[in-house]
């Protein structure tokens, strides 16, 4: 039984899609297909939760990041990731003037409402952990003072799954920080033909128009937090954290470790942002289900035998997807 205001709820999450709408159109002025990574961004960006980007070079990774922020008319910095980076070079430092005799903070490319932490698996250790903290805490130390980072705040990370030369694993408590993990892959063949027309014809400068206001999103937010949760709901999402972590005979010895608390946490609020995209004021067991792989897969560590038999956590979310009782 739905709530007595979820007419109300639904009326008002009509009024509120259009905006999002907007969004995704203008977006999709300079992205051709790839609708499922915008959509797993948005979903991101209503729920204040970080999205690691996963994919070969060319898929327009960088370009959806950079686009998102021209339509929302957002700060944008862009970081490049590489072994000599140092934490300073993310957060800022210190600066001394010797006419004064005094420091006065530089704040770094971090103070910004998206940040592109692009090929993020290329930095080192110290430079991972400056970055947890402004991810965890939304707030960077510099000296002695504090700073809270601006509100909407949001990590886009990408990373190239193939190139494994010089590059640093995602420590687990980092990669947990990321509500979503994104595989992003190849585009349709009619996607694609379109991709190379606009190149041919030099189409490929769009500018996008700002469709909406970094405060718009604080008021979506509130919004999305409303959608329903069925008690039934709830109980099939814990269902799936806990079989990562006590997985039947048939998948126990593929399962190093389970899914963290956060992944239930990440689930139900990703499903309720689905909802709302959905124009839907409550949430279905296939929002669920389709945001699973994505929030699961990188919480979930594989044995050597999984390696072994070439059995991925994609393959194992799957099979725990077929073990739960759906409500």
């Amino acid at each position: 039984m739905y709530p007595p205001d979820i007419q109300h709820l639904s009326t008002l999450i009509q009024e509120k899609s259009t905006l999002t709408d907007q969004l995704m159109s203008e977006i999709s002025r300079t992205i051709i297909g790839q609708q499922l990574m915008l959509e797993r961004l948005l979903i991101g960006l209503l729920c204040q939760g970080h999205v690691l980007l996963e994919g070969l070079p060319g898929l327009a990774k960088t370009l959806a990041v950079k686009s998102l922020a021209q339509a929302i008319d957002a700060k944008f910095s862009r970081i490049q990731f590489t072994p000599d980076l140092l934490p300073s070079d993310i957060v800022g430092t210190m600066i001394y003037h010797p006419a004064t005799h005094e420091f006065t903070v530089k704040k770094g490319p971090i103070f910004a409402h998206f940040v592109l932490a692009d090929e993020i698996n290329r930095a080192p250790a110290k430079v991972q952990s400056a970055l947890l903290e402004a991810m965890q805490e939304k707030q960077v130390t510099i000296g002695d003072e504090t700073f809270l980072l601006p509100d909407p705040f949001l990590v886009l990370a990408t990373q190239n799954p193939i190139d494994q030369e010089g590059t640093y694993p995602l420590p687990e408590a980092q990669a947990d920080r990321f509500m979503l993990k994104v595989r992003v892959n190849y585009p349709s063949r009619n996607d694609e033909a379109a991709i190379i027309r606009r190149h041919i014809n030099q189409n490929t400068s769009e500018n996008l128009r700002p469709v909406i206001e970094p405060e718009a999103i604080l008021s979506i937010r509130h919004l999305v937090q409303q959608v329903y949760l069925d008690a039934r709901i709830e109980s099939y999402i814990l269902d799936i954290v806990i079989a990562s972590r006590q997985p039947d005979k048939n998948l126990q010895k593929f399962i190093h470790y389970g899914a963290s608390p956060r992944a239930g946490i990440n689930l139900a609020m990703a499903a309720k942002a689905r909802a709302f995209l959905h124009k839907r004021a409550f949430v279905l067991p296939e929002d669920v289900i389709d945001l699973c792989p994505d929030i699961l897969r990188h919480r979930i560590g594989l044995t050597y035998e999984a390696d072994a038999e070439n059995i991925s956590t994609d393959d194992i979310i799957d099979q725990l997807l077929k073990t739960v009782r759906v409500p």
